[in-house]
This record gives C-alpha cells, sequence and structure tokens, in this order.
C-alpha cells in the first residue's frame, strides 16, 4: 500500500482531518483527504495500519479498551502546566490511538486530558463524531497556545462540524468541556508540556 493510499485509507476512516488540502474542500465535504484520525470513528484495522507506517503500540502504549464502551484509557506519560495547575496527559501516540481520542468516554477528569503530539507543524481538524461528552480543545505550536474551541459539542447528525484553526500546530490537548475557560486559558499563554518518560513518537 502507498502512503498515499494509507493516507486516504485512514483519513476516510476518522476523525482528525490534517489539512493537505484547502480548507475550501473542506466545505465541500471533501475533508476526510487529509492524512489521519481523532476523537470519532475508529479503524477497522487500525493496528496494522500502525504497524505499516512504522508505529506499532508496546506494551506500555496500548489503549485499555473496555468492550463496553469501546472507549480507550491510555497511561499517564506527559503533565502541563496551566497556571497553578497540572493537568496529566494521556498520551496518543499511534494512529489506533489517535484514531480512538476520547471517543466513548463518558467523563474527564477536571486534572485530566488526552495530548495529540504531531512531529511536524500542520493545519488541523478535530471532529466529534462518536463523542459522548462536549470537550475543550487547545491548539498549540511548541507550547504556545495557538487557538482554543471551547464546549466542542457531540456531532449527533452528519455531516459534523470540524474544529482547528488555521495556522499550523504540532499539539492539540483535549479537556472535558469549558475546562479551558476555568483554568483562564488565552492565545497566546505557554502551556509547559513534559513527558514523564521519553519523548513519544510523534505521527510525522
Amino acid at each position: 500500500m502507498t502512503t498515499l493510499n494509507l493516507e486516504l485509507l485512514v483519513g476516510f476512516r476518522t476523525g482528525l482531518i490534517l489539512a493537505s488540502i484547502p480548507k475550501a474542500l473542506v466545505s465541500m465535504g471533501f475533508g476526510a483527504l487529509g492524512i489521519l484520525l481523532v476523537s470519532c470513528s475508529p479503524l477497522l484495522s487500525s493496528v496494522s495500519i500502525a504497524q505499516s507506517v512504522g508505529l506499532g503500540t508496546s506494551v506500555s502504549q496500548s489503549p485499555i479498551i473496555t468492550q463496553e464502551n469501546r472507549g480507550q484509557m491510555l497511561p499517564i506519560t506527559a503533565k502541563a502546566k496551566i497556571g497553578s495547575q497540572v493537568i496529566q496527559l494521556e498520551v496518543a501516540r499511534t494512529p489506533q490511538q489517535q484514531a480512538l481520542g476520547l471517543m466513548y468516554r463518558t467523563n474527564v477528569a477536571d486534572d485530566r486530558g488526552m495530548l495529540f503530539p504531531f512531529a511536524q507543524p500542520r493545519v488541523v481538524g478535530f471532529w466529534m463524531k462518536n463523542c459522548k461528552i462536549p470537550l475543550d480543545m487547545i491548539f498549540l505550536r511548541d507550547d504556545v497556545v495557538k487557538a482554543i474551541q471551547v464546549n466542542a459539542l457531540p456531532c449527533e447528525q452528519e455531516p459534523c462540524p470540524t474544529y482547528g484553526p488555521d495556522v499550523p500546530v504540532n499539539q492539540v490537548i483535549e479537556l472535558r468541556g469549558g475546562r479551558s475557560q476555568e483554568l483562564g486559558v488565552k492565545v497566546g499563554d505557554r502551556i509547559p508540556i513534559s513527558f514523564l518518560n521519553s519523548q513519544p513518537s510523534a505521527l510525522s
């Protein structure tokens, strides 16, 4: 399978649109042609796709998936300092993990969130298909806040809207809905992110 074909397959099956196409095409319904994933519908064969791009999951990276709701709980492997609050972060490293994101989760604690790291800055768009609760999305480049989406609502009817700035970012933090406002997060703020082990392999 070529890289292009892989990107198209993953894009059609998942919810994070990495804008390798103009946003005008997104509004025309071609948003799924981006590279990868997140916070919505799972891949049909996400493990094999992850392995095919050299990002096979290890034991520590594998999501804990509950059969009841198909959500995932990843280990806490990073933390972000927002004001005086330390947010413990699950890190979605692989295509499989990013495809699942926070979908099907029914709650996110005030001091918890999920980090989506990318090796290179790019324009991204997230949707809320298969998400059960409102989420805040903090879009960052090198720990600096570039945009904030507050209370993105679960998508109940397609086509689902996408959320994301028109500027390249290489990190996205998802929190429970409204939490970024409670913490006073503003565009231009610096949010230091530190990893508890080694630097994770971000998607290229």
